[in-house]
């Protein structure tokens, strides 16, 4: 927000690390969908696996679960994700969107299962609401959308500490 408005940044710099969420095309809407499916899928097929290594890897290889093939395809999918949203959104949104929500998630959460459903929906949230505010204050909506991210966080963690 504070170089947007200072206008110090070149223009290349300032859209490689924020992006236009604004200019999506129709082409990225269609990656997007594709790894979206792709991604619901490889997770609901793998859930029970994922779960089982991501607590206990040792166990889950003696439970034989193929813990290599695992992390393998949650690092394909992964670095997909950071790729094809890196042009649209910029590398500061991506990885906001990759860590802040599930972290605000799992403060909340009483197990994975739902913490996977509320960091969605802290997504989507902090997306709209961040478009929603970028237009009426006319900022950038990139770093809106961060900003929000962060904010949740903090209240996430607020209402940890005090509520659960």
């Amino acid at each position: 927000l504070i170089t947007s408005i200072s206008g110090g940044f070149n223009i290349d710099l300032f859209s490689y690390l924020f992006g236009n969420i604004l200019t999506i095309k129709t082409e990225d809407i269609l990656f997007t969908f594709i790894l979206t499916l792709i991604v619901l899928i490889t997770i609901y097929y793998f859930l029970d696996e994922f779960l089982s290594t991501a607590f206990d890897e040792e166990l889950a290889k003696v439970s034989g679960i193929n813990t290599k093939r695992l992390n393998a395809i949650l690092i394909i999918i992964t670095a997909l994700t950071i790729v094809l949203s890196m042009r649209v959104v910029g590398i500061l949104l991506v990885s906001s969107f990759l860590i802040l929500p599930n972290v605000s998630a799992l403060q909340i959460a009483k197990n994975f299962k739902r913490a996977l459903i509320f960091s969605n929906l802290i997504s989507i949230f902090c997306l709209l609401s961040g478009i929603i505010f970028s237009f009426a204050f006319n900022i950038p909506a990139g770093a809106t959308i961060v900003l929000l991210n962060v904010i949740f966080l903090i209240l996430t963690l607020i209402l940890k500490k005090f509520f659960f």
